[in-house]
């Protein structure tokens, strides 16, 4: 697909195959001769749902600013974990290797996601080089998985916390609506709490594992009950977000957390604030 508009124009490649499956990167770019800074989306879906589409928005409003960016069509739902790390690990080198042919600058790409996607970006950009996630080849110079930094929008940073919540409320006298199908996906995505625990970047922090900590963000809708609770296991007295910033600052990483009108989250209400961190970070 190749759209042209009069600010930016949108291509379709194929960034790796599994099999006969064709795995999808849709690049929105600024006119101009380049080399532009960009930035990977991974859509939301609790790790089952969602597309790419749902990135277009956000990734419009980044070309249209001067940021060129990368929907990321990745393997999910019954494909289980680690499949989408393996994906977007292969999508960051895919994007380095070609980045000349395609205007873009290799020494300045970064990760962002949305829910799901924002646990999925922070955790590839705390292990690029995880042999597990870096398995698939790519052509061309084999380049590494780093991202300069990462913009996350109401993640799931902790997917075990996150399950045991939605069984919690669901178990109560008045379950509230926003649970669905939220306890379900994981058992498809992840399988068993162990994985949950294992794939967890929240948790990564608290056992001292050794990870990469590039400077983040965390955009937030409030009041958001879905992404913005207490952890009743965890060691820290602070809501999930404040306690992953509480983390990652004590290993050494850089990260700020801004509010935003719940209500008005899926608008340039969130976008700008991560245009702003991501020209901060890689002009």
């Amino acid at each position: 697909m190749s759209i042209e508009a009069e600010t930016i124009s949108v291509t379709e490649h194929e960034y790796c195959r599994h099999g006969d499956r064709s795995m999808i990167l849709r690049l929105f770019r600024p006119e101009g001769a380049g080399p532009f800074p960009v930035i990977l989306d991974l859509h939301g879906g609790a790790w089952n749902k969602g597309s790419i589409d749902e990135c277009t928005a956000r990734d419009t409003y980044f070309a249209e600013h001067g940021l060129a960016a990368a929907a990321l069509d990745f393997r999910h739902a019954a494909d289980g974990y680690p499949t989408s790390l393996i994906d977007i690990n292969t999508a960051i080198r895919w994007l380095k290797a070609n980045a000349a042919a395609h205007r873009l600058d290799p020494n300045r790409v970064a990760i962002t996601g949305q829910s799901s996607g924002g646990h999925l970006a922070m955790l590839a950009a705390m292990r690029p080089a995880d042999p597990r996630y870096k398995a698939h080849p790519v052509d061309g110079p084999e380049g590494d998985a780093s991202v300069r930094c990462v913009g996350m929008t109401w993640p799931v940073i902790n997917p075990i916390s996150r399950y045991r919540y939605a069984l919690r409320e669901r178990a109560g006298s008045n379950p509230p609506g926003w649970i669905g199908d939220i306890p379900e996906r994981p058992d498809t995505y992840w399988g068993t709490e162990e994985a949950m625990i294992e794939g967890n970047p929240m948790l990564a922090l608290e056992r001292s594992e050794a990870v990469e900590t590039p400077p983040a963000i965390w955009v937030q809708g409030r009041p958001d009950p879905i992404h913005d609770y207490r952890d009743p296991e965890s060691p820290r007295d602070l809501n999930e977000p404040e306690r992953f910033a509480a983390n990652y600052r004590d290993a050494g990483g850089e990260i700020k957390i801004v509010d935003i009108d719940q209500a008005t989250r899926a608008s340039a209400t969130s976008f700008e604030p991560l245009v702003q961190f991501f020209k901060e970070q890689l002009t």
